[in-house]
């Protein structure tokens, strides 16, 4: 299924909707009407596990688009918010990911030149997650340094303590698209939390894709692109750690629990890799893709003082 969390209208709370072709069901008004409890948010769907995910699908499906009033509405009427507005714990973050990707940070951001022996992991606060068409803040206080990185973001779905890497794939329950927004001039003595972690740095969505219909996680097109010129193109193959992998090193250490975000990493085409490096600026458009899981657009704004002195290079 494709799941949203949305908004109906600008003062109303979030709700969890599944996203039908031009459609959304509003997921906790369609069980007031049908007379069955069904599960307010998104992260109540995933505590559900299993049993409450197919639950939900028999009774989406068995309706066949006869909708009770006011349960369906035109998806371009609605608000969406991150699939996840809230997690209850940071992001996981997994950088180095991709052989060019380490190249391109070897020669701009002074980063090992070989690929790296484990994966490599950083976290994002749950503060930085921004909703489809918000904007990234722009701070020039803070950054003239503000960088992009397309990602697919793994959602768990059952607690994962030390599995093994051929048991991994079965605590998976989404996929969603992530851009791991970096101030490239706030990494401070190799730590990465507060370049990668500040307000606004993880746009996030539109939608989470359960699991069930993504056939292969590890062949999906992903790209960005910034005021419609394409900076990155990959492919999820391209992973150097795929899925099992991530999962397995990181429970080795750290419960995984349902609703948990893993970002999996970038392809080369980042704003420091190129020459001459280039950077987001407020006024430009984010836009970024994962084949099969939707499109993700965020402006970019100023915020805080005045933005004077900046440069775009």
């Amino acid at each position: 299924m494709k799941l949203v969390t949305f908004r109906p209208a600008p003062d109303a709370a979030g709700r969890l909707g599944v996203v039908l072709d031009d459609i959304v069901v509003d997921v906790p008004a369609l069980g007031a009407a049908i007379g069955e409890p069904l599960p307010a948010t998104m992260l109540e769907l995933i505590d559900l596990g299993t049993p409450g995910l197919d639950a939900l699908r028999a009774i989406i499906y068995d309706r066949s688009n006869l909708w009770p009033m006011g349960t369906a509405r035109p998806l371009a009427n609605v608000k969406l918010l991150a699939p996840i507005p809230t997690p209850r714990k940071n992001i996981f973050g997994i950088g180095l990911n991709y052989a060019e990707h380490v190249e391109e940070s070897s020669r701009a951001l002074d980063t090992g030149k070989e690929m790296p022996k484990e994966p490599v992991i950083f976290s994002k606060p749950p503060t930085a997650i921004t909703a489809p068409g918000d904007p990234v803040q722009h701070d020039i206080t803070m950054t003239q340094q503000l960088d992009w990185e397309v990602e697919l973001a793994v959602i768990i779905g059952a607690r994962a303590t030390k599995v093994a890497e051929a048991d991994a794939m079965g605590h998976v329950w989404g996929y969603s698209v992530l851009v791991d927004i970096s101030a490239r001039d706030n990494r401070r003595a190799g730590q990465w939390i507060y370049s990668k972690g500040m307000d606004s740095y993880a746009p996030f969505g539109p939608m989470i894709v359960t699991a069930d219909e993504i056939e292969d996680p590890h062949g999906l097109d992903l790209w960005l692109t910034v005021n419609g010129v394409e900076k990155q193109r990959s492919n999820t193959k391209h992973m150097y750690f795929k899925i099992p992998a991530l999962i397995a090193d990181l429970s080795k250490g750290i419960t995984l629990e349902p609703g948990d975000i893993i970002a999996t990493g970038t392809p080369e085409g980042v704003g420091a890799g190129r020459d001459p490096q280039e950077w987001l600026w407020p006024g430009d458009i984010i836009e970024a893709c994962v084949e099969g899981i939707g499109l993700l657009r965020n402006p970019v704004i100023a915020s805080g003082p005045a933005e004077t002195g900046g440069k775009r290079s």
